[in-house]
């Protein structure tokens, strides 16, 4: 039944694109390559975690049919959210146009068309999504990968040299040897008021997919002078020894800052998922003890996660469903940035719901004859609703 639905999903977008977009007018330098620049250049370049470049015709061209049938699934750019629910800012999709014109294009042959109509290629930093940043700070030390093994997870601090409190409104790690770094969580350590374990609050995080953090025009987070980071690592070996000395990019607000950015969890840790089970539900919750704003929200589990969902349940009782992602994939570790933060009165409560398969059905499952509790590594579980907000009560007059 699923793939006579998606031949026929596919003879229809074919339709669609024919009867909207003549396929002999659809070249790559006018039509194809100004979506490509704008949608999949950030990953699709040299030196990205995307397997190959799509910035020229020469790029692109053989990939041509496997570019058609990403984009007519919607599964590439990766965008997992269910459309019924919320507007982010950093929504990935592609519109219909723009699937009919690549759909179009391959359909006449993958014609190039004139050079004179090429736009100019995007400009990137290199090694960076965000640009250049204004500051760098790298591990202290180049960290040995063993070619086998399980590595627990290692706390690595740095300085951060501050000598005066400082405003950072985007973050971006970058992986020092990115075949062997599963996650890196960069948190902030300050002088004094650690958190638990004396690891502090997070900053940023890097995991498959995800996007660096940044916090609208006037939010930041406060990095205290004196404080440390914290690299929380996470090594997985891939059969060859490796060294990495992983980094931070930071950015530092530029306009006055009125909101202090904080990061909460609706977690739960206690769960047990039986041997087998292909739907097992676990919930969390979260609640505001002061008007809030919630500025982004990310979903994680691991390789047996399925669905994941965000309520919104008001004082008033009220609810509506502020994320909804329906095909979990551990792969692509999403964040969602609403347009417009998410006010939340007092008593409000962000309630998460996650559905868990442990049966054989799930290809991705470890080892479906076991029950999984709550665990750090990739082949135990987590429940976490992760999401970023700013207290009202807090607003501060300048920086």
């Amino acid at each position: 039944m699923k793939h006579s639905l998606a031949a026929a999903f596919l003879a229809a977008g074919t339709a669609w694109a024919a009867s909207e977009l003549p396929a002999a007018k659809v070249t790559f330098t006018r039509d194809v390559a100004p979506i490509l620049y704008k949608r999949c250049a950030e990953c699709h370049r040299p030196g990205e975690v995307a397997p190959m470049a799509l910035l020229t015709y020469q790029q692109a061209r053989p990939w041509a049919k496997a570019i058609r049938e990403k984009v007519i699934t919607r599964s590439m750019p990766p965008w997992l959210a269910d459309p019924r629910y919320g507007d982010f800012e950093n929504d990935r999709r592609l519109s219909q146009k723009e699937i009919d014109t690549v759909v179009a294009w391959v359909d006449a042959g993958a014609p190039k068309g004139e050079d004179r109509d090429l736009p100019p290629s995007p400009k990137f930093e290199e090694g960076w999504v965000l640009g250049k940043p204004d500051m760098v700070v790298r591990l202290v030390d180049e960290v040995e990968v063993p070619a086998e093994g399980v590595i627990p997870y290692k706390y690595l601090t740095v300085p951060a040299g501050f000598t005066e409190d400082r405003w950072v409104q985007a973050a971006e790690i970058r992986p020092g040897t990115r075949t062997v770094v599963h996650h890196i969580i960069v948190n902030v350590r300050e002088p004094g008021a650690a958190g638990p374990d004396g690891r502090g609050f997070k900053l940023a995080g890097f995991a498959p997919g995800e996007q660096p953090k940044v916090f609208p025009k006037g939010t930041a987070k406060l990095v205290k002078a004196g404080s440390d980071f914290v690299f929380q690592m996470h090594y997985t070996p891939n059969g060859k020894p490796a060294k990495d000395r992983s980094y931070i990019g930071l950015y530092f607000a530029k306009d006055p800052v009125h909101s202090k950015a904080l990061t909460g969890t609706a977690l739960n840790a206690k769960f047990v998922i039986p041997a087998g089970a292909s739907s097992h539900e676990v919930t969390s919750s979260w609640t505001a003890k002061e008007d809030v704003r919630i500025i982004d929200l990310m979903p994680h589990m691991h390789l047996r996660g399925k669905d994941f969902t965000y309520t919104a349940v008001y004082p008033d009782g009220r609810s509506q469903v502020v994320l909804q992602v329906p095909r979990y994939d551990f792969n692509w570790q999403l964040l969602y940035r609403f347009r417009e933060p998410l006010f939340l009165p007092a008593g409000s409560r962000l309630d998460c719901v996650a559905h868990f398969d442990n049966s054989p059905n799930n290809r991705y499952n470890p080892d479906p004859a076991k029950e999984v509790k709550w665990g750090p590594q990739t082949w135990e579980e987590m429940m976490i609703g992760w999401f970023d907000y700013t207290v009202d009560s807090q607003k501060i007059a300048s920086r």
